[in-house]
């Protein structure tokens, strides 16, 4: 193991004294140790560690995002991975802009949609990595509940066995994220149409490449479903309901687009779901906000059943009750950093104290009892 003082570092990396500096300030990329004297001494594994922020960096993450990617750096080639994918997305984003501008280049005839359309393309790169950032907070969320969930049946599996397909020819699911409700659970797909979407453009691909061509997958708002009037016998819309910006216009939407005797199985949390993660959260700091909004009291296992009875001739309610028991700090943590709230600006640069943190906890009790506490409403039409 080689060891580099301050100016040898940044002379390595081809980056400046005061960027390695700057780092070692907020937390980002502390020394492996610092001598008597006070001078820096980085090791090879700091070196590592610094190439993958300055790749994330130039990738176009926030330094408060590259702060949880970076926490653990022993896993080499799951960070070098990751850096690959990204950039081999990059490429094909810009050789499809290279094509484009191409062929208007060598147009005779150019159009102002010609124009638009390059403009959009132009501006997609952003996107891409948006889209990282969804599927990786997504994948966090489900990572944890896999791991530690003591119901062995499991959340996709018992949601599974809800659906009636005896009833179903055509069926939407809105909000499909990973696909993960259909990775596992088999189903007949002759004389049946089975769409799934997403918001997401990323995870639309992401699904597509997993499930092949057995599925419908596209792009939609739940808002605005792009399917004629009565055309679906049931739809799906697993803990997405409560992140419509207007639930009013997703209702019309749903009952538009389902058949008269249709069927709509919508999933989602109670108040005292994953309770404790926010107390511990909040404990180390209070000013720590994991959500935005209080997403079950847009709708919730407590309010649901009389938001749907305005919708539906019958609604049923069926409870899921669960407990994680966690015994590492690392999937919790990344689980917290996953969440919609302002964890990352705060957390960000106390990662560290915040591992001890957690790690105390777990010396203390040997694990974190978490509650869990989710269901579903069955709505039907007829």
């Amino acid at each position: 193991m080689n060891y580099y003082k301050t100016g040898q570092f940044a002379r390595l990396a081809n980056v400046s004294e005061r960027t390695i500096r700057y780092y070692d300030k907020i937390g980002l990329l502390k020394p492996s140790f610092v001598m008597k004297n006070g001078y820096r001494q980085y090791s090879d594994l700091d070196l590592l560690k610094l190439q993958k922020i300055i790749s994330l960096k130039h990738l176009g993450f926030s330094i408060e995002e590259i702060f949880p990617m970076v926490m653990d750096n022993t896993n080499l080639k799951e960070s070098f991975e990751l850096q690959i994918d990204l950039i081999e997305d990059k490429i094909s984003h810009l050789q499809s802009l290279k094509d484009a501008l191409k062929r208007a280049s060598n147009s005779s005839n150019l159009s102002w949609n010609m124009i638009l359309s390059l403009v959009q393309l132009s501006n997609e790169e952003t996107n891409i990595i948006e889209q990282y950032k969804n599927a990786k907070n997504l994948n966090d969320r489900i990572r944890l509940h896999e791991k530690y969930s003591t119901n062995s049946q499991g959340w996709f599996n018992w949601l599974f066995e809800k659906i009636d397909f005896s009833k179903v020819n055509r069926l939407l699911e809105l909000g499909c994220g990973n696909g993960k409700l259909w990775q596992e659970n088999k189903i007949d797909l002759r004389n049946r149409e089975i769409f799934l979407s997403d918001i997401s453009e990323g995870m639309v691909e992401e699904v597509r490449n997993k499930l092949g061509s057995n599925f419908n997958c596209i792009v939609a708002d739940a808002e605005k479903i792009p399917f004629k009037d009565a055309y679906f016998d049931s739809i799906i819309a697993n803990h997405v309901l409560f992140y419509l910006n207007d639930l009013n216009l997703g209702f019309k939407e749903i009952l538009r687009v389902l058949k008269p005797n249709g069927i709509l199985y919508c999933s989602t949390y109670a108040k005292e779901h994953m309770k404790e993660i926010t107390e511990i959260v909040q404990n180390f700091d209070a000013s720590v906000n994991l959500s935005n909004h209080r997403l079950y009291d847009v709708f919730g296992l407590e309010n649901g059943e009389s938001i749907l009875c305005a919708y539906f001739k019958t609604v049923k309610r069926y409870d899921y009750r669960d407990t994680l028991e966690i015994t590492e700090s690392k999937p919790l943590i990344d689980y917290i950093m996953s969440c919609h709230g302002n964890q990352n600006e705060i957390l960000g640069p106390r990662l560290t104290d915040f591992k001890e943190y957690i790690d105390e906890l777990l010396k203390k009790n040997g694990k974190i009892v978490v509650t869990k506490h989710a269901g579903l409403f069955i709505g039907y039409r007829g």
